[in-house]
């Protein structure tokens, strides 16, 4: 794991490209990076969430481990323990919030692709490439795939989006801003149910989820 390095800032009051601390290396056929957001409080939980033990592994090692091995990750949020090389970068300033963990996580994107997921949704990978499939086919005027959960709501943070779509649609500067404002790129939703929409905002919820789902 690489120490964090201070990260200059953008006018968007994201990280400086040249401060991200880079571990991960992008496949030469990757078509889309995935931005994990990894800079929440975790007040609910009352610890670091992303750490806590799920079968044995932890929540932020499970979804990162979930992703094809070919996409490049950028995780967004304070260097951490994780098994798979990946590029760590933080929002400016830490703590302003998902969008603007999405403006810092995009930053070092080359690919024509964003898959955007909270850390705290560990099960979320295989629905990551149910989004990623449905943008590659989807019509020139869409520019995001959005998932929607058990209640129809759609979540900006579980979706894939073309980068430069999701680049256009960030406000300057993107800090406490609503992550709702990346609904304005014309998107698809798809509905997303069960373990794979569901996130861990309590113990009860990390509790619930080791018991109703199986670690193979």
């Amino acid at each position: 794991m690489t120490a964090e390095r201070p990260a200059a800032t953008t006018a968007g009051g994201a990280a400086d490209p040249a401060a991200v601390t880079g571990e991960g290396s992008a496949s030469a056929d990757a078509d889309v990076t995935v931005v994990v957001l990894a800079g929440g409080t975790s007040r609910r939980f009352g610890a670091d969430k992303l750490g806590a033990r799920l079968h044995g592994s932890t929540v932020l090692e499970t979804v990162v481990g979930s992703l094809p091995a070919s996409w490049p990750v950028v995780v967004v949020g304070p260097p951490r323990d994780c098994d798979r090389l990946v590029t760590w970068t933080r929002e400016k300033p830490a703590g302003g919030g998902p969008l603007a963990g999405v403006a810092a996580g995009v930053l070092p994107v080359r690919t024509r692709m964003v898959a955007v997921v909270a850390g705290d949704m560990p099960y979320a990978g295989p629905a990551l490439e149910r989004l990623v499939a449905a943008l590659r086919t989807a019509p020139p005027e869409v520019g995001g795939v959005v998932a929607t959960d058990d209640a129809g709501f759609a979540n900006p943070l579980l979706a894939a989006y073309l980068t430069s779509s999701v680049r256009a649609a960030l406000p300057i500067p993107a800090a406490n801003r609503p992550a709702k404002l990346l609904l304005e790129v014309p998107h698809l939703e798809v509905a997303v149910t069960g373990p794979a929409g569901r996130d861990v905002d309590t113990p009860a919820d990390l509790a619930d989820l080791e018991t109703h789902t199986d670690p193979g």
